[in-house]
């Protein structure tokens, strides 16, 4: 999301107002929804909806194919589909299509989401108060049952029938509630997101203060409590590795450092170290150096003198 673009920044004294786009005539039923294929009005403007808004109305762009790249109020993006865009309620937008871009538009009275969001979760709530982009490329039943709510609507519209209006609502407010749906997993996963990081740096921390303590695994999950399997996937999400060769990379960076910079017996560093048996120190730094210790400090004094 970045600033409000230009075209927006200097519309805003002079944005026209529209019922639907290049439409003056008013819609003040409490029950007002329109829906219409993207390629059906966009293809006469060019394939570019320039800067307007419309006064009371909420609006779902649905993309299935093509792009679109969307600005409202001071959120821009460049869309390709399958994806979603909301305009909340008197927001001022434009869109600029590719030539043969295909989805839906859906325009419905403010009250139609505000009265479906009436005793509803905050995610039903906060659909209205800013526009909101669904990627629906990883959501493929999501995406399928939105296109199929939609074109059901699209079909009452064609075709009306006994009930037309009661079940023109109940198909706005599944549509409704999908978007919701999408709303409270991007949502959880962004709360996720950061408390996975948070999670890792508190090891990374812990790590930093007893690596040299010869700590197990489970001592490490238990001071975090979680389990040693989540912190392990955790650490292989995150780091590629996992939570015991995050240690031991650690113990073995300072094994290389006072290698080089203390001149103590390599039974020294490994007692340090945390080591009680300096053989075993050899094998484990072998292991992920590829040399000796003293082969390691060996080539790292040479390096140096050959420096000076």
């Amino acid at each position: 999301m970045s600033g409000a673009s230009p075209r927006l920044r200097a519309a805003r004294e002079t944005i026209p107002e529209f019922s639907l786009y290049g439409e003056l005539t008013e819609t003040d039923s409490a029950d007002f929804v329109h829906i219409e294929w993207i390629e059906t009005r966009s293809r006469l403007y060019d394939w570019h909806i320039d800067t307007h808004r419309h006064l009371g109305l909420f609006q779902v762009l649905a993309i299935f194919e093509g792009t679109v790249e969307a600005n409202v109020d001071d959120a821009t993006w460049e869309v390709e589909g399958p994806a979603v865009i909301t305009v909340h309620p008197s927001a001022v937008h434009n869109f600029r299509f590719s030539r043969g871009a295909h989805g839906f538009v859906l325009t419905m009275a403010q009250s139609v989401p505000f009265d479906a969001a009436i005793g509803a979760d905050a995610d039903m709530e906060s659909l209205l108060s800013k526009p909101w982009l669904f990627s629906l490329g990883d959501a493929p039943q999501t995406r399928d049952r939105l296109y199929t709510l939609l074109g059901l609507i699209m079909d009452e519209f064609s075709r009306p029938q006994l009930g037309h209006a009661e079940m023109v609502g109940w198909l706005t407010r599944s549509v409704l509630l999908l978007l919701a749906r999408l709303h409270a997993l991007h949502d959880s996963a962004a709360r996720s997101g950061r408390t996975e990081l948070d999670l890792f740096a508190r090891f990374r921390a812990l790590v930093e203060t007893h690596y040299t303590e010869a700590w197990a695994m489970p001592a490490y999950a238990e001071r975090l409590h979680v389990t040693e399997s989540k912190l392990n996937r955790l650490c292989r999400r995150i780091a590629g590795k996992s939570a015991f060769d995050l240690v031991q990379d650690r113990l073995m960076l300072e094994a290389r450092r006072k290698l080089i910079y203390i001149p103590a017996p390599v039974s020294h560093v490994a007692y340090e170290l945390g080591f009680q048996d300096p053989a075993y120190f050899c094998r484990v730094f072998k292991r992920h150096v590829g040399v000796t210790p003293s082969a390691f400090r060996r080539t790292a004094q040479n390096t140096h003198l050959g420096d000076e």
